[in-house]
């Protein structure tokens, strides 16, 4: 897949060949489902607690006498039918934690990211460059790539702290290293931005364990141009 090459103004400064094995391949919308699920499930804490009757304080002294009021008997004034009384079967301290195959995990995001592609949502530059933290900036390139009024993703391959500082001020926009990449982020944003440098870091992370019949459509005609000639040669 052949994508244009812009700079900071917009402007095109080349071509770049995206890998058909990371960009164009299989979608599997079930998969993607249960990596963003296992994130979310991931990302809660399980702090959630309540107190039963044992836990609550006080209620230590029979409320009544067990005959003789006309009452209903009680034991306890902490007694879950009570005001004040403790909880039953109330939430607890757990882990959500869910276990997903770093494999399944790849694919996801090849799946995510082949969807963006498809979708014309893929821009690439050649380098942000920006010296000092200036949100003004990073506002300016968003605006010249056309991206001012979509939530953006803006992927590097290194950790740059002035284009950190420089977007973090601007709403629905959000920058990671290429490393860090994860089947959320992609969902939750309209447009991913990426450097050339990020390019060739996800498609050596994400293409090193694509399926066969994915990395054969992304070496396609040229190789079995290449060894047809190289046998009539013969």
């Amino acid at each position: 897949m052949l994508v244009p090459v812009k700079n900071m103004n917009g402007q095109q400064v080349g071509e770049v060949e995206l890998s058909d094995a990371v960009f164009a391949a299989p979608i599997n919308t079930a998969l993607m489902h249960q990596a963003l699920m296992r994130q979310l499930a991931n990302a809660r804490l399980g702090t959630h607690d309540t107190k039963t009757r044992g836990e609550v304080s006080g209620g230590g002294k029979k409320p009544w006498r067990q005959k003789g009021t006309g009452r209903a008997r009680q034991g306890s004034t902490r007694a879950p039918n009570w005001v004040g009384g403790g909880t039953v079967f109330g939430p607890t301290p757990r882990k959500y934690t869910k276990a997903l195959p770093k494999k399944m995990q790849r694919s996801a995001l090849r799946s995510a990211l082949s969807v963006k592609a498809a979708n014309g949502q893929v821009v690439v530059v050649d380098q942000v460059a920006i010296d000092e933290p200036k949100t003004k900036t990073a506002v300016k390139m968003l605006s010249a790539l056309g991206a001012n009024e979509q939530s953006v993703l803006l992927v590097m391959a290194e950790k740059n702290v002035p284009v950190w500082r420089s977007v973090r001020n601007i709403p629905q926009v959000k920058s990671v290293q290429s490393g860090y990449l994860n089947i959320r982020d992609l969902l939750g944003h309209d447009l991913l931005l990426l450097t050339r440098d990020a390019v060739d870091s996800i498609e050596l992370w994400l293409g090193a364990d694509a399926p066969a019949a994915e990395v054969a459509g992304s070496v396609g005609i040229e190789t079995a141009d290449a060894v047809a000639s190289e046998e009539a040669e013969a």
